[in-house]
This record gives structure tokens, C-alpha cells and sequence, in this order.
């Protein structure tokens, strides 16, 4: 029998790779199929199985794509949703061997209605593994506010109350031993304070996860599992429709949006269609020379989900400005969550753009050092725009809070006739922050290079006393 764990960093979401004489089964599947397929010709194994644990809202599911490849049944857990494919709706208890290993569907509704588990039992009959999807992570649980948003007579405090049952009642009396597999790790959205850690025994949970403590009343899951949500991006509805009805084949979105364009060309298509331009190059690269209006979300880091808070509609066109051999790596983010209309990239990178003596803007940037002496000079308007439970942490005394996360909702709350300095974390959430306002006619932001991880370091800063946070998001 093997297990293994596909964990992507940026979107901190793990699929699974189960097999046994000579078959495999896939939990989760990311849109980008053929590492799956690839690794089951490894050891010649046959794809029979494509199981689902929920209709995922943070990205969109492989399952269509590797079911019309391998040939393999896509699985779901019981549900009245209409599926725009072919797809066998399981029942409670139902059984599916992978060779010589069986997994049985656990229905657990609270996260979604649908939200199965399955247990792994191994050659010898002994239960081993149980793949939870989101209804129970490594220090949380998931969060039963998001199918209410695709199923309006439901509420996150029905859900709750289901999810309170479904791990009173089908998941804490399994064995100590069995090792929990959730589809998620710290950086989710779809949970409030995951531990890092991206598997654990039950028995550990039992003792150190909040929403297993046995004494909870269902009131006290109810309270506690609400308190503290923010409101999901905007992105989640839209890519739960994908996972239920379908989508377009994942090679056909990478040929259409593998297409170089020259400078010319790029210019044209800007000037032509209402595509959204995306440079995803490192943040200061990015302040020292750019294609006015575009908007800068850098790869290396939390891409596609940044992407899915700020462009509102999954099916907005995107031009992409990336460095060169790197455009593959950022349809193939984008598709993740559903954002299929890349029109094409910018051949040879920014470097094309300025050699064709093509209009550049720039950002200003500035050094925590040079922030604080302009403090000492005068009073300086600061913007942090990290979320509301870092701020409220420990932030600099005097600065205002706006979050990248709902700058499209808040944006008339920054006075455009001020000069502001913005800080994130690190640097990178305030550059994403300024370009989005600069590409609006907002001209006087300033960046503040490190974020707050350099003004700690500084020591000059006066800060706010730190208070433990109830969530981290």
C-alpha cells in the first residue's frame, strides 16, 4: 500500500496518491492532472478511482479532466446538486476497493452538505488513514459558512449544528491511532487557525483541537466555530459552480493562453478587450519600471488565491507580464482557481516592453530607516494593510487599517490627496496594494520596503502591545 501526500505550498491544499497491486486512487486532484497520471505510470498502476471530499470553493478540482484521461470514476459523497458530468454519488458506509484496500465513504455534512471522509483500511483489514477534506484540519475545522453562499435556505449556524454531529458522530469514535489527512494546512482560507503541520493522529487531535473537546455543548461549537470568520473571497462561489457543473479542458487553457505577444501586439490587446494586466515579477523589480494600469501579484507567493480575492469575476480576461520561462507556471496558477481567459503574455517580459520605448511607470519605494526618520520630522500617514487579526496583533501606534483583502470595498476610505506610506508584512501585499490604487489614479503611495517584519527590526517604531490573536487568517 502506498500513501502519499501532494501538498502545494501557495495554496496550501494537499491531494492524495493512494495505491495498491497495481491500482490508484486520487482524493482532491489540483486542476493540473498529469503529475497524477505520471505518477501512476511510475509503477504501472491504473487510475480507477477520483475521489471527491467536497465541491472544493478555493479552487477548482482536477476530477473532470483526470476522469476523461484515465478513464477513472469520479466519487462524490451524498447530494442533490446536479453534477455536468458523469459522477457516482455515493452513500453513507458505501465501500470502494483500490486493489487490496478498501476506502469507505463517511458522510460528515457541516462544512458542506455533501462533505465526505474516507477511511482507509489497510491489507489486513486495520483501519489506517482517514482523508477528512475540510471538515476536520490539523488544529481546526472547517468553516460552515460557505455553502450558504450557493444554497440560500442554508445558514452557517445550520451548518454548524451538522458539523457538530458529524464529528461527535461519525469521526470521534474511530481508533486513537488512524492518521488525519485533511485537504488543507495553514494559509487556508477555508479554515481559521490551522496548525502547520499537514497530518496527525486522531487521538492527538482529541486532545490539542478545539473542536473536539468532549465537554463542548453544541451551543459552545456553534459560538466558537463562528466567532472570528471574515467573509470568504469572492472567488469561492464561483469556483464551487466549476466543481459542480464542469469546465473548460485544462490543455486548451494553457494553448490559448501560451500565446506571445510583442509589444505591439500586447499594446492592441489592451487597448481592445477590458483584459486585466497581471505582472507577477518580484515587488521591487516590479517599483523600479512597469506597464502603466497593470497590477502587480507576484508568483512567489500566495498567487492564485490573491488573484481570486482581487479580480472579482473568474472569467475576466488577464494579460500576463512574467519573467521569461516562468508564463506556463502562471496560467497554470490561475487555472487553479478558475481563471481560464489568459488572452496571451508578453513575449520576452517587461525588458520587451521597454526596449520597444513603450510608456513605463514606477513606484516609489522607501526603507523602514528612511520611514522612520520622516516620523521624527513630522507626522507621517501610514497605511497597513495587513488583515484585521495581524493589525490588531501588534501594529504601529497611529496607523490606519485597510486590508488588501477588501480594498475593492473600501478604496474611497484612502484620501487621495494625502500621501500615504504602506506597509504590509513583508512588502509584498503593499505593493499589490499601490498598484491596484495607482492603475485607479491614486499617485500618492509610498512603499514600505520589509513591512512590518523590518519596522519590528528597527526598534524606533512606537508599537501597540502585543495581544495574542483569536484568529490568524
Amino acid at each position: 500500500m502506498i500513501v502519499e501526500q501532494i501538498y502545494t505550498g501557495c495554496l496550501a491544499e494537499a491531494a492524495y496518491y493512494i495505491e495498491s497491486n497495481g491500482e490508484a486512487a486520487i482524493i482532491d486532484p489540483l486542476r493540473e492532472v498529469q503529475p497524477y497520471i505520471d505518477r501512476a505510470k511510475q509503477n504501472n498502476a491504473t487510475i480507477k478511482y477520483v475521489f471527491e471530499t467536497h465541491f472544493h470553493a478555493d479552487f477548482v478540482s482536477g476530477h473532470v479532466d483526470l476522469a476523461a484521461k484515465t478513464g477513472a470514476k469520479i466519487v462524490f459523497g451524498p447530494t442533490t446538486m446536479e453534477t455536468g458530468f458523469d459522477a457516482l454519488i455515493a452513500e453513507d458506509g458505501q465501500e470502494f476497493k483500490i486493489g487490496n484496500v478498501t476506502l469507505r465513504l463517511i458522510h460528515t455534512p457541516g462544512h458542506t452538505m455533501e462533505s465526505s471522509c474516507f477511511l482507509l483500511i489497510d491489507e489486513n483489514g486495520k483501519e489506517h488513514g482517514l482523508f477528512t477534506g475540510d471538515t476536520l484540519f490539523i488544529g481546526d475545522v472547517g468553516r460552515p459558512d460557505l455553502a450558504q453562499k450557493v444554497i440560500a435556505d442554508l445558514t452557517q449556524e445550520k451548518l454548524a449544528a451538522l458539523l457538530y454531529d458529524s464529528l461527535r458522530n461519525k469521526i470521534m469514535p474511530l481508533n486513537d491511532d488512524i492518521i488525519v489527512y485533511p485537504a488543507h494546512g495553514a494559509g487556508s482560507a477555508c479554515g481559521k487557525n490551522m496548525s502547520k503541520e499537514t497530518t496527525d493522529t486522531l487521538g492527538n487531535q482529541k486532545k490539542l483541537n478545539y473542536a473536539l473537546r468532549p465537554d463542548m455543548s453544541k451551543d459552545e461549537f456553534i459560538k466558537e466555530v463562528l466567532t472570528g470568520l471574515t467573509p470568504p473571497p469572492g472567488y469561492f462561489p464561483q469556483n464551487v459552480l466549476m466543481n459542480i457543473q464542469g469546465y473548460e479542458n485544462f490543455d486548451q487553457v494553457m494553448s490559448k493562453g501560451k500565446k506571445a505577444l510583442s509589444a505591439k501586439e500586447f499594446e492592441l490587446v489592451a487597448n481592445e478587450t477590458r483584459a486585466v494586466m497581471i505582472d507577477t515579477r518580484e515587488p521591487q523589480v516590479f517599483a523600479k519600471g512597469f506597464i502603466p494600469n497593470s497590477i502587480n501579484i507576484g508568483i512567489d507567493g500566495s498567487f492564485a488565491s490573491w488573484v481570486g480575492t482581487l479580480v472579482k469575476d473568474v472569467k475576466q480576461e488577464i494579460l500576463i507580464i512574467a519573467e521569461p520561462g516562468r508564463e506556463e507556471e502562471v496560467i497554470t496558477r490561475l487555472s487553479r482557481v478558475g481563471f481560464d481567459n489568459a488572452l496571451g503574455y508578453l513575449d520576452g517580459g517587461f525588458e520587451t516592453w521597454k526596449n520597444a520605448d513603450k510608456e513605463v511607470d514606477t513606484i516609489e519605494s522607501v526603507t523602514v530607516d528612511a520611514l522612520s526618520e520622516k516620523m521624527k520630522a513630522g507626522t507621517v500617514n501610514l497605511l497597513d494593510v495587513r488583515r484585521a487579526s495581524e493589525y490588531d496583533s501588534e501594529h504601529v501606534v497611529g496607523a490606519v487599517n485597510t486590508p488588501l483583502d477588501y480594498i475593492n470595498e473600501n478604496m474611497s476610505t484612502v484620501d487621495k490627496e494625502k500621501t500615504w506610506y504602506v506597509n504590509c508584512r513583508s512588502g509584498y501585499r503593499s505593493m499589490v496594494f499601490i498598484s491596484l490604487l495607482r492603475a485607479r489614479g491614486y499617485y500618492n503611495l509610498i512603499d514600505v520596503k520589509g513591512g512590518f517584519n523590518d519596522i519590528k527590526e528597527n526598534g524606533a517604531f512606537e508599537l501597540t502591545d502585543y495581544v495574542c490573536p483569536t484568529t490568524m487568517l
